[in-house]
């Protein structure tokens, strides 16, 4: 047993210190960024925020969504062949660009993403996502999946340490998604007392990441459009997001009503909810870890992603920086005991 003394962050324990900026509106920043891969030489422009494959976010509604914008989404693994051959004969042309097929990694995972391959060959990034992306299993699957497809755009996770990110990175991973506990539906660290504050988490392995030549996600724990802005500060390439993207018109998740008012279910991918959908039940040899809320109906997709979109543009003006790739140069972090004044909140 041994105990590292140094204090690790979380978003909430920090805010970005303005600058003396020459940018008279937020209309002069530019949020598309450009990114040639590792691996898979693939060359990537738009902007970098993703949705979460999860089942009551990364559907193919808000893939649709969030393509009119140039936004990424990480499609959940529970689609059918059928529903993936479906959607790519009415997809908008160039929406391969903006979407990955996501995976487990087990014999079956293996075989599903080959069949999806074998009828929709256009696409172009897989997402290999696990709780756990410590086991040496992951890793060579990671690198199996390498082998079999050269010139696609691997994204493997999830861990939180820079020694991960470069096994990782060296096994075939083009993209590191980072998070181990921070979503706002997700129970691994009461669980397990296992994870790592994020913004900390960030910095880490966007340092390990950045030395090999490779890429990060930030995955999880933004809350508001300032902790996507902090996230890609501390030095992520990308940030995804669950939470702040469910109950819209085109999230996954049951309609509920409560008081008259519409709500829709968002549940983790571990949670007994999921499992109970997608597996038949939590195994005996494990335990849930995720909650199951139901989030207020928010309407269309497009407003809140207006409203992240802003409030991203506007922190680059407030510290001087006409393009997100200088967000993290102009970016210096205070330490804080406190963030907003409570005293009024929004109905």
């Amino acid at each position: 047993m041994r105990i590292e003394s140094d204090l690790k962050l979380g978003f909430k324990d920090v805010m970005i210190r303005p600058k003396r900026s020459t940018l008279k509106s937020r209309s002069q920043v530019t949020l598309t960024r450009e990114f040639n891969f590792l691996h898979s030489n693939v060359n990537w422009k738009g902007v970098p925020i993703m949705a979460a494959n999860m089942d009551t976010v990364g559907t193919f509604e808000m893939a649709k969504a969030l393509f009119k914008k140039k936004l990424f989404t990480t499609i959940h693994k529970h689609y059918s062949i059928t529903d993936w051959n479906v959607f790519s004969s009415n997809a908008p042309e160039g929406i391969e660009d903006y979407m990955a097929i996501s995976s487990g990694t087990g014999k079956n995972d293996a075989e599903r993403l080959a069949s999806v391959f074998e009828f929709n060959p256009q696409y172009k990034f897989i997402c290999i996502d696990v709780a756990n992306g410590y086991s040496e299993h992951f890793v060579n699957f990671v690198s199996e999946t390498r082998k079999k497809y050269p010139d696609k755009v691997i994204i493997a996770g999830n861990v939180v340490t820079g020694e991960m990110v470069e096994e990782l990175l060296l096994s075939g991973a083009d993209i590191v998604k980072v998070g181990i506990g921070p979503g706002s539906v997700c129970t691994t660290r009461v669980k397990t007392g296992v994870g790592y504050p994020q913004l900390s988490a960030i910095i880490e392995c966007a340092d390990a990441a950045h030395g090999l030549g490779g890429q990060i996600i930030s995955d999880g724990g933004c809350i508001s459009p300032g902790d996507v802005a902090k996230a890609f500060g501390a030095g992520a390439d990308f940030v995804m997001l669950g939470g702040m993207l469910a109950g819209h018109d085109e999230s996954g998740g049951e309609v509920v009503e409560r008081n008259g008012k519409p709500y829709r279910k968002f549940y983790g991918m571990s949670s007994s909810t999921a499992m109970e959908k997608h597996v038949g039940g939590v195994a005996d040899y494990r335990a849930s870890e995720g909650k199951t809320v139901e989030v207020p109906y928010r309407g269309q997709v497009e407003n809140t992603l207006n409203d992240i979109l802003g409030g991203l543009r506007s922190t680059c003006t407030y510290v001087g920086a006409s393009r997100l790739k200088e967000l993290t140069k102009r970016t210096t972090f205070i330490r804080v005991a406190e963030q907003e004044n409570r005293i009024y909140t929004e109905e």
